[in-house]
């Protein structure tokens, strides 16, 4: 026995593996069948086995490739399932990793959904600096949908609910089969021209098929070139259409997108009345300051007023016009003191005090002083001024004195 054409268990599988590696078919393949056997894993992962009248193969897809995926599988739904088969080492069996899944009959549609979507993606339709602002507090709702349905339905009442004062204009739509691209685009155009603040377009859930209109090129540019801010609503939350990527705002379901467009009034008004209240308080935190400030301004004026320092001014005045009234008073009355005392010293050598006493003042025709014996002569004629009058003498002798 030769050993060196013994290999193990292992060697085998990866062998194998890698023919099914090399093999581009094997790696590139579309299978069609019916799911059985279908586990949504927590990791993520979903475990199926995919099955026709003459097989079966065990299927996996890995939590990484369920992006795309945007309906939940279920027992015998006919699908087709995009990927490469391999083997899984371990148990060395042979398995098909999955890509993509589409339903059956959705493959075509599917393949022109990923052309359109690569194709407005690079034209920038996509693109966030193209996508408005939803206004906080819109007053006119529109709102693009089909006449019957839950989905008009839920919208109106769940947009009513928060804001019972809305105005919501409602364009009716076909939104599936034949003609829905265009009642869809009319319906957007026209709502564009009565001026909604914005509006809602889509449907409830439903097949690839039933939800291509919002798949459609028409359909993407009149949402692109809409004036007004749009919000897709299209089918549930795993549907994606190409609105959602074109529209300003995606909701998951059309209830998502009243609440998303319609804010809660209620809160709204509580938020209000708490402002209200902080605001007075805040008013009444200032008035209390401000009047402070006017007190203070208050006595800082009345100490700066002129008319108080007018007053004070008079007020200082009259203490000096006090003072000086007594000043000079003093100043008199030392004065006629003083006075006195000179009058009386004066008084004490006035002539006509000597002259009381009976003294006389003697004086010659020319009124000079007559002092000595030896001022006048013989005969001359001399007045001799007394208390009560004047006395006219002639001099008759003179007689000298001796010293």
């Amino acid at each position: 026995m030769n050993r060196k054409q013994v290999y193990s268990v292992s060697s085998v599988n990866q062998y194998i593996k890698s023919l099914f590696m090399d093999d581009f078919a094997l790696n590139h393949i579309y299978v069609r069948g019916e799911v059985s056997n279908c586990k949504y894993h927590s990791s993520g992962h979903i475990y199926f086995t995919l099955k026709d009248r003459g097989g079966a193969i065990a299927c996996v897809m890995f939590a990484g490739n369920r992006k795309g995926l945007n309906f939940r599988m279920t027992e015998g739904m006919a699908v087709i399932v995009f990927g490469s088969v391999s083997v899984y080492e371990r148990d060395g069996r042979y398995q098909l990793y999955a890509r993509e899944i589409m339903q059956e009959g959705a493959g075509k549609l599917y393949e022109a959904y990923e052309a359109l979507k690569k194709k407005l993606l690079a034209e920038g339709l996509f693109d966030e600096e193209h996508k408005l602002d939803i206004p906080k507090y819109p007053k006119r709702l529109g709102v693009v949908t089909a006449r019957t349905g839950a989905a008009v339905q839920d919208i109106i009442n769940v947009s009513l609910r928060r804001n019972p004062w809305l105005q919501i204009v409602f364009c009716p739509a076909t939104v599936q089969g034949e003609g829905a691209v265009q009642s869809v685009v009319r319906g957007i155009r026209a709502l564009e021209e009565v001026g909604v603040d914005v509006m809602i377009v889509g449907r409830g859930g439903g097949s690839i098929e039933d939800l291509w209109a919002f798949n459609e090129e028409m359909v993407a540019r009149a949402v692109y070139d809409c004036k007004i801010p749009v919000i897709s609503a299209v089918g549930h939350e795993t549907d994606t259409t190409i609105i959602d990527y074109v529209a300003d705002l995606r909701a998951p379901t059309p209830s998502a997108a009243a609440e998303l467009a319609v804010p809660d009034m209620r809160i709204v008004l509580g938020q209000l009345q708490g402002y209200e209240e902080a605001l007075e308080a805040a008013m009444e935190q200032i008035m209390a300051l401000c009047r402070q400030r006017v007190d203070s301004y208050a006595r800082v004026f009345r100490h700066l007023n002129p008319q108080s320092r007018l007053n004070d001014r008079r007020q200082r005045l009259m203490e000096i016009e006090d003072r000086l009234r007594l000043g000079m008073e003093r100043r008199i009355e030392q004065a006629k003191s003083k006075l006195a005392i000179r009058t009386q010293q004066l008084e004490g050598v006035s002539p006509l005090r000597q002259l009381e006493r009976g003294y006389a003042y003697v004086s010659d025709e020319d009124g000079h002083g007559v002092a000595s014996a030896e001022q006048v002569t013989v005969g001359q004629h001399l007045f001799l001024d007394v208390k009560d009058g004047m006395i006219e003498s002639e001099v008759t002798a003179i007689q000298k004195q001796k010293r």
